[in-house]
């Protein structure tokens, strides 16, 4: 559990620098330059991954159950990871009404991603990493907002080629992960 720990530290530490630090943040890429900056924040962040997924697993090895979740609340994490699915294609095609709306898709993705895997498991090491991130993204959500009506921010309006776009791209990709690559990846097969 201390390297899952470790790597959740490491890699919500540097993606939470916007919310607790975010002029000092702004001083040191004016100091080393963007990117610098950039190389460094994506070294961190990949050191931090792979120690969440090195943690994860040797973790998952001797597991604390804490609770065990229905099969209902399976259907429904499965169902919550399709609106997942679509909340993260939103943050990548352009002009779609979803992030004209919600503007920060990917961090809500975050959220809906880990809500719904806090509600099928019921392991300590699932609480730890589901709940890490499920607290991060909600921080991550109010400072970004906060920083949008602080610069003014407006968003492009969507378009409904690009919405629906969108959600061909969210189904797609959540199917093909839900059905194929969810058991291949992680030995969990959310529908099988």
């Amino acid at each position: 559990m201390a390297v899952l720990i470790l790597g959740l530290v490491l890699f919500l530490g540097v993606h939470s620098v916007r919310i607790a630090a975010d002029g000092w943040r702004t001083a040191t890429i004016a100091r080393i330059g963007e990117k610098p900056w950039k190389g460094l924040f994506a070294l961190a962040s990949l050191a931090g991954f792979v120690l969440i997924v090195l943690g994860f697993g040797l973790a998952r090895r001797n597991p604390v159950y804490l609770w065990e979740a229905p099969m209902g609340m399976r259907h429904l994490a499965g169902l919550l990871m399709l609106f997942a699915f679509v909340l993260l294609a939103a943050a990548y095609v352009p002009r779609n009404s979803i992030k004209a709306r919600l503007h920060h898709p990917m961090v809500l993705s975050v959220k809906v991603w880990a809500v719904a895997h806090l509600l099928a498991n019921g392991n300590l090491v699932d609480v730890v990493l589901f709940g890490a991130f499920l607290v991060w993204a909600v921080f991550d959500f109010r400072a970004a907002r906060r920083r949008d009506r602080a610069a003014g921010t407006v968003y492009p309006a969507g378009t409904a080629a690009g919405t629906a776009i969108t959600v061909v791209v969210g189904v797609a990709v959540w199917a093909l992960f839900a059905f194929w690559a969810h058991g291949l990846l992680f030995g969990v097969r959310p529908f099988g």
